[in-house]
């Protein structure tokens, strides 16, 4: 099976004014005439990397990839000492899409999301299900309390020390309450080293609950200390905050993509972010088909190769 495709350049690219005083980047990549595409990068605040260019092809697909508020290459960023996350929330981001697909003069598109952008597609997908003609899904998840309190605490029964070191920086009257919320408290201090010893709690935190699948090895990208602290303090302002959803909002809508096909892939071994969460939205999902990797995490063996499978099958000719 195909892994993914060789490393390409955008022919394309910009920084878009969204209001709110925030610049997104966004770029293209593959055919100007290609089947319109746009992948959703995971975190929230994970960035979108110059590998995820190459899960599409680049003589079939246009594909749009683009930062999200506060990461990567969009400004301001949300490492910046006194930065006002008040307007970065999922309905700012659904808003974001839409301008970004209107400003590309693109009428409909392919949506691939990845971990938190899956909870992002799905819900951009609920709002405009008249833009989208496919979805593809990989590692999912659907921004409910459920699934974050599961990464949060539960997994603290897998990981018992590492959970201990986790939970040391928050004080002890708030080891009881929302850890996401005790950490974005955190990591918004007005002395640095508080800031920067929470930032590294919580990403060494991210790389342990992903740790289970075979071949796992430390992510490279929390060594950079701004990508910490962009990533840190995204991840716990929309978990803080329920991803601002109201919780169950996904299933609720599923009914909205009766009319959009979709693929589901999520990893066997993914124990922080257990499979009933895919399985229970393919019940509600009829035009959904959920493929099992049986040797991948959150990631890893198999995974690539079934997004890229999924991308591939969206991308061909109808007979």
């Amino acid at each position: 099976m195909t892994d993914r495709y060789p490393p390409v350049e955008p022919y394309e690219s910009g920084l878009l004014d969204v209001g709110d005083g925030h610049v997104m980047y966004w770029e293209t990549v593959g055919s100007p005439t290609g089947l319109p595409a746009v992948y959703l990068h995971g975190g929230p605040g994970g960035g979108s990397s110059v590998g995820a260019r190459r899960y599409f092809d680049p003589a079939r697909y246009r594909a749009v990839l683009f930062d999200q508020r506060g990461c990567g290459r969009s400004r301001p960023l949300a490492s910046e000492p006194g930065a006002d996350l008040s307007t970065n929330t999922t309905a700012h981001l659904v808003a974001d899409i839409e301008r970004l697909r209107e400003h590309l003069g693109v009428d409909r598109w392919l949506v691939f999301g990845i971990s938190w952008g899956v909870t992002l597609a799905l819900v951009y997908a609920q709002a405009h299900p008249e833009r989208v003609t496919a979805l593809v899904l990989g590692a999912v998840t659907s921004g409910t309390r459920r699934e974050t309190d599961w990464i949060t605490r539960d997994m603290g029964r897998v990981f018992p020390a590492e959970w201990e070191a986790f939970c040391t920086l928050v004080p002890p009257a708030e080891r009881q309450g929302d850890l996401s919320a005790a950490y974005a408290r955190l990591l918004a201090d007005g002395d640095a080293g508080v800031r920067e010893a929470a930032a590294t709690a919580w990403c060494s935190w991210e790389d342990t609950h992903v740790s289970l699948m075979p071949g796992w090895e430390p992510s490279p990208r929390y060594e950079d200390p701004t990508f910490r602290m962009v990533f840190a303090r995204l991840v716990t302002h929309y978990w803080s905050h329920g991803c601002f959803l109201a919780d169950g909002h996904v299933l609720a809508g599923m009914d909205r993509l009766a009319g959009i096909p979709g693929v589901m892939i999520h990893g066997r071994y993914d124990v922080s972010g257990p499979l009933d969460t895919a399985w229970t939205l393919q019940q509600h999902w009829p035009r959904s088909r959920l493929v099992v990797v049986a040797d991948a995490g959150h990631g890893g063996g198999g995974f690539l190769g079934e997004v890229v499978a999924a991308l591939d099958a969206f991308a061909r000719p109808a007979s």
